[in-house]
């Protein structure tokens, strides 16, 4: 006979989670994930499976209300502060990562990784480039998945997953809401940003501001350009 543990897990598992309740799975049963790269009582945090940028992961808080639309669930105080520390967590791992896949490219690392390095290095290392300047956060006023998520990520926007505008601009408008604006008033203008459409508003880079309009391939090329400068920085 299995353990109760075991058999409860077992159940978790059989649970199907489709299309847009796919996110439920790594809450349900976050051991039976690659994805999961954290988990506690509170969260798990994921890679997310078609990343938009670089470093991408995702929040997935195990609160009874995580299939709320966010501007309601963020109204809870208590989940609100939760999710907060969970996202300054996936935060500092965003950072690692970022140092580690670009710190030996970037002009401000090298103090760092040469006082690293050294025959007798420092008790305390320079800081080197302050990788947390480069994460966005933040939920989409109308989320694509029903379950609550925060997305963590690198904001240089490369990855073959970025392929639409709508990709884009998701992340590089007020569609993506900060969670420091949390929680809403109820007459907060951000509550009908929702309502905008985010797939024709013009493709502007991040980096330069410059305008492509709606030509996706040519804005595609242009932010690899970016990229390559960007990790230089």
């Amino acid at each position: 006979m299995p353990s109760p543990g075991k058999h409860h897990s077992n159940l978790k598992s059989k649970m199907v989670f489709k299309d847009r309740d796919g996110l439920g799975a790594y809450t349900a049963d976050p051991f039976a994930h690659e994805r999961v790269i954290f988990n506690n009582d509170t969260s798990v945090i994921i890679q997310d499976m078609f990343p938009k940028s670089s470093v991408h992961l995702l929040v997935l808080p195990k609160s009874e209300r995580n299939l709320l639309h966010p501007f309601v669930a963020f109204e809870d105080p208590e989940l609100l502060a939760d999710i907060k520390v969970e996202v300054e967590r996936a935060k500092k791992m965003v950072a690692n990562e970022l140092r580690r896949k670009y710190g030996k490219l970037s002009k401000s690392e090298q103090p760092r990784i040469q006082a690293r390095d050294a025959d007798e290095p420092p008790d305390v290392l320079p800081p080197g480039r302050d990788w947390m300047k480069e994460i966005i956060t933040g939920i989409h006023a109308v989320p694509s998945m029903n379950h609550l998520h925060v997305h963590v990520m690198s904001r240089e926007m490369y990855s073959d997953h970025l392929k639409r505008s709508a990709h884009y601009n998701s992340f590089h408008t007020p569609f993506l809401v900060p969670l420091e604006k949390f929680p809403l008033a109820k007459d907060d203008p951000i509550r009908l940003v929702g309502h905008g459409p985010w797939h024709t508003v013009d493709l502007v880079c991040w980096r330069c501001k410059r305008n492509f309009g709606n030509k996706m391939a040519k804005f595609k090329v242009h932010l690899a350009e970016e990229h390559d400068e960007w990790k230089k920085e």
